[in-house]
């Protein structure tokens, strides 16, 4: 054989020797513990989400799944943090709807934009909620028009909680807001789960947030729920009118929590990781946990959840523009 073609020949072992160990380092996929990021703190819907997810994916991939509560700015910090991630599968996000506000605040306030939302890769659905609007046990209001009627009575009296501006919790309540043409005073947490404490504790006098983080606290009669932000009754609150059926015909708001990952992941990892989530979401100990919760389940495969989130980012978008700075 001549020497031009033995080096040829072991030109082409190289590549596929190469080739071959990237396939294989791909089929490896995970080779290390796995991060799911929530950027809110624990006690939340985006947790909520993500523990049981989290714990069938530990269970069937064989590596830790670390939940990583990194809440800041609204969940921003968390959301960030992934949109610059190596794109390798072992750092994922589980967000919330707030995902695609939170960029055009920053453009609102003239701020360097943190992330984008096309840096990341919809992963699946998991939950759809939502919100629901809560007070006190021990508030005088028992329905939404009583309510309005003081809050109108005293503008900016009436405090509320959120996760942050242009969070979920804060932008379901300044859509409410402006149907009823309110003023109240906004009070930013870290999260919901705070602001959960707060409102049982009387420190502020309203929320909107996930029946996940709500249900218990109204099952124990510490709080008090007057409306349902969806289009239709929820089944684990069936006397609880919507929004729509007490004549705020645009005010209508889901929570929903879903996985990504950073744009860019090889596509047998994309692969894997999605046929893992789809199980998850038919495994009965994942459904269970939601359902005790009073979270339906609400999967979506990658494709149909990118049309999703285009959806309803451009309608929540438009809302953050008429609210402006705050």
């Amino acid at each position: 054989m001549k020497r031009r073609d033995f080096l040829a020949g072991l030109g082409g072992l190289s590549t596929l020797a190469l080739t071959g160990q990237t396939v294989q380092a791909q089929e490896a996929w995970p080779s290390k513990n796995i991060s799911m990021v929530v950027p809110f703190p624990a006690g939340g819907q985006a947790d909520i989400a993500a523990r049981p997810v989290a714990t069938y994916m530990q269970k069937v991939l064989g590596k830790a799944v670390i939940i990583d509560n990194r809440s800041g700015a609204g969940g921003s910090l968390g959301n960030s943090t992934v949109a610059r991630a190596a794109p390798d599968g072992h750092t994922l996000l589980m967000t919330l709807s707030s995902l695609a506000v939170l960029p055009e605040s920053d453009r609102i306030y003239g701020r360097p934009v943190a992330y984008e939302v096309d840096q990341l890769q919809p992963i699946a659905r998991v939950l759809a909620d939502p919100t629901l609007f809560a007070v006190p046990a021990s508030a005088p209001w028992k329905t939404i028009q009583e309510f309005v009627a003081d809050a109108k009575a005293r503008p900016g009296a009436i405090s509320y909680g959120s996760s942050g501006p242009f969070g979920t919790l804060h932008v379901s309540m300044e859509m409410f807001a402006l149907s009823a043409g309110l003023k109240m005073l906004h009070v930013p947490y870290r999260g919901a789960a705070p602001a959960v404490s707060d409102l049982i504790g009387g420190q502020i006098q309203a929320l909107a947030s996930a029946p996940g983080t709500l249900k218990q606290h109204v099952d124990a009669g510490t709080l008090r729920v007057l409306a349902n932000f969806g289009a239709e009754r929820l089944a684990a609150f069936p006397d609880l009118p919507t929004f729509k059926e007490l004549g705020y015909s645009d005010v209508e708001f889901y929570i929903w929590a879903g996985l990504f990952a950073p744009k860019g992941m090889p596509a047998p990892v994309v692969t894997k990781l999605r046929d893992t989530v789809r199980d998850a979401m038919k495994d009965p100990e994942v459904t269970k946990v939601f359902e005790a919760a009073g979270n339906m389940p609400a999967y979506q495969d990658s494709e149909d959840f990118a049309k999703f989130v285009a959806k309803d980012s451009e309608r929540l978008v438009a809302t953050a523009k008429k609210i402006g700075k705050v």
